[in-house]
């Protein structure tokens, strides 16, 4: 019922290749790996009723040539798992059955040790568990699964909802319309609790969604349209010390001052080893022709800040083209070309890139894509920056033979509408904490925010009360409604309305930046604005000073961020405001903040999508919802 097609590129080397680049301290050396790309599935059409079945399977895997195979988990026992194409309008069903065996062992080793002085390398980017001791019930985990196709419009009850995860024999049953212009998605684990531990296990894959615009625009295709999933990970090393190949969710926890007021607070992952396609630093040959380049940042919790530079380490200007992100197709292409507009391809978690780059006349050249460092040029190691090893993979260009005679449009998408403010819609005011606050169990949380009509009675400061000063002098008071997953429900949606939210994050020292998606819905950014936090005090859990809009800096959105996304970054100090239109299913959903360990911890909140007719009966009580069309919580 399904057609799969193998794409491989040559397996990876059993033999270390002399000259590939300079080994590290920890003995491996970048860039001796094939790259794989993982087969295509192609879902049978015709009768929805039968389903396509895609098993999660333990599966050992060869993460670089001078490793022992790696014990992971992945859908069909791949990692990634099959890349699925699907054409838009094609309802398929999948089953996402566990194959895992009850009693399998759990593949990853997790350790927490403690945060080092400001200006030493973080511990977390080391391999090894540097003497710690491994917490015994990760150890004991089960394989409790369950999917999200990441991306997607499709009912509550298909999405993947985090508690629905299914145990050794069961199977999670979901339907995708696949009513979606051409598009990038991408499925993983989103288990309850444990989501950060079961994606490290391998529990991620491309999905792709095709129609007639794209197809009409010939962009390269074959084997000249790669997907690369890139995630760093950390290793474990044996009792002398060496590599041993097993997965290590190493994290820092950093201890507070005072223990009676405040908990430890959990740093959420990063690993000195990236990965692309399930290989570390591996290469790809390309001929000298253009390329289509389906890019998703898979880690847990890295921010990458891609660079393509050349054998001397400079940046690679003119050749690379961003035509999509995580909603599809932008309505231009976008240089990437390193320079002040986009210094660097900065990458959270769950964006997705669509890229176009062109070999063409680099025959005989060697490109290398690099993780930059805060504190150092493109390609040098960072350590102090989080950037122990910068490679992520290199590109060989050998002659193609034949032309490529493939024109870059000026124009991608002229079904692509631009949302503008004056659409009749909805606000919604999310708070981001920092670490610390009152009550938080020290760690950031999402609060949901209402406006206070009467807030002279109001004693300040206080407990959940956040006073904001606009960009045109008004100052607002907002109290909190729900902080945590299980708090009552706030967020009731119209089906088919058009929504602006709004994220406030108040993190000052350190500034921590949020990737936050929203399920279901596709959003277009209005915004970034600077405000100074200073006036919120964590201890207690409030502003004693309205936090105010900084009239001095400016914030333009970035060229490649102007298209249609379900996650954004939300940099400390920071407000961004999306509007999206909340359409085609109807359901509870959740939004959450993308670093795995903070949705973990409860950085996720829930919201329901109704039809207009139902919601005029709503009744009101703990549904909390609109705020009204002509308002602005940041005028």
């Amino acid at each position: 019922m399904t057609d799969i097609i193998d794409r491989p590129t040559g397996g990876v080397a059993e033999e270390p290749r002399r000259g590939e680049g300079a080994a590290t301290e920890d003995g491996l050396t970048p860039y001796l790996a094939p790259l794989t790309v993982p087969p295509v599935l192609r879902p049978a059409s015709g009768d929805v009723l039968h389903e396509t079945e895609i098993a999660q399977r333990p599966t050992w895997v060869r993460l670089h040539p001078q490793l022992p195979p790696t014990l992971m988990w992945g859908y069909d026992g791949q990692v990634p798992g099959p890349t699925i194409e699907v054409r838009r309008g094609q309802r398929i069903r999948i089953a996402w059955t566990n194959r895992i065996p009850k009693g399998s062992e759990f593949p990853v080793t997790a350790v927490e040790v403690p945060v080092r002085p400001q200006g030493t390398p973080p511990a977390t980017t080391e391999p090894g568990r540097g003497g710690a001791e491994p917490n015994k019930d990760v150890e004991a985990l089960p394989a409790w699964l369950v999917t999200h196709l990441h991306g997607a419009q499709t009912g509550g009850g298909n999405d993947g909802w985090a508690d629905n995860a299914v145990a050794f024999g069961d199977a999670q049953l979901s339907e995708y319309p696949n009513d979606h212009q051409a598009v990038q998605w991408w499925y993983h684990d989103h288990a309850m609790n444990i989501t950060r531990w079961n994606v490290m296990t391998g529990l991620f894959g491309t999905y792709l969604l095709r129609d007639d615009e794209e197809d009409a625009l010939r962009l390269p295709a074959g084997e000249r349209e790669i997907p690369l999933m890139i995630a760093d990970r950390n290793l474990d090393t044996d009792e002398d010390g060496r590599l041993n190949g097993r997965l290590l969710h190493k994290t820092v926890i950093v201890v507070p001052e005072n223990p009676e007021t405040h908990k430890p607070v959990t740093v959420p992952f990063t690993g000195p080893y990236t990965t692309v396609n399930g290989r570390i630093w591996p290469y790809a040959e390309v001929d000298d022709a253009w390329y289509r380049f389906r890019l998703v940042n898979a880690s847990n919790a890295r921010i990458y800040n891609l660079v393509l530079i050349d054998e001397d380490g400079n940046p690679v200007p003119g050749i690379v083209h961003q035509i999509g992100s995580d909603g599809g197709l932008l309505p231009r292409p976008v240089p990437v070309d390193f320079d002040e507009a986009l210094p660097t391809l900065a990458a959270a978690p769950a964006e997705r890139f669509d890229l176009l780059v062109d070999f063409r006349g680099l025959d005989g050249r060697r490109l290398r894509l690099v993780d930059k460092g805060p504190n150092q040029p493109p390609g040098v190691p960072d350590p102090e920056g989080d950037v122990r090893y910068p490679a992520v993979m290199e590109f060989r260009v050998r002659c193609g033979g034949e032309t490529d005679t493939f024109e870059l449009p000026e124009v991608l998408s002229g079904s692509f509408r631009r949302i503008t403010h004056d659409i009749r819609h909805e606000h919604r005011l999310i708070v981001l904490t920092p670490p610390g606050t009152k009550g938080g169990g020290g760690h950031p949380e999402s609060w949901e925010m209402t406006e206070v009509e009467n807030p002279e009675g109001l004693q300040l400061p206080a407990d959940g009360i956040i006073q904001i000063t606009d960009a045109h002098g008004v100052t607002k008071t907002y109290r909190r409604t729900a902080r945590t997953f299980n708090d009552g429900l706030g967020f009731t949606v119209v089906e088919g309305s058009y929504e602006q939210w709004s994220f406030l994050n108040l993190s000052r020292i350190p500034p921590v930046t949020h990737p936050m998606h929203i399920h279901l819905a596709d959003f277009q950014a209005l915004g970034r604005d600077a405000y100074d936090v200073s006036g919120f005090d964590p201890a207690v859990g409030g502003t004693r000073t309205p936090v105010r809009y900084d009239a001095g800096t400016t914030l333009p959105l970035a060229p490649n961020e102007l298209g249609s996304k379900d996650t954004y970054r939300v940099p400390g100090g920071q407000m961004l405001r999306i509007m999206g239109r909340f359409d085609g299913a109807y359901g509870r959903f959740m939004y959450h903040c993308h670093l795995l360990e903070h949705e973990d911890m409860g950085m996720m909140r829930p919201f329901v999508v109704l039809p207009a007719e139902v919601q005029k009966f709503d009744h009101g009580a703990g549904h909390g919802g609109h705020d009204g069309h002509d308002g602005d919580h940041t005028g």
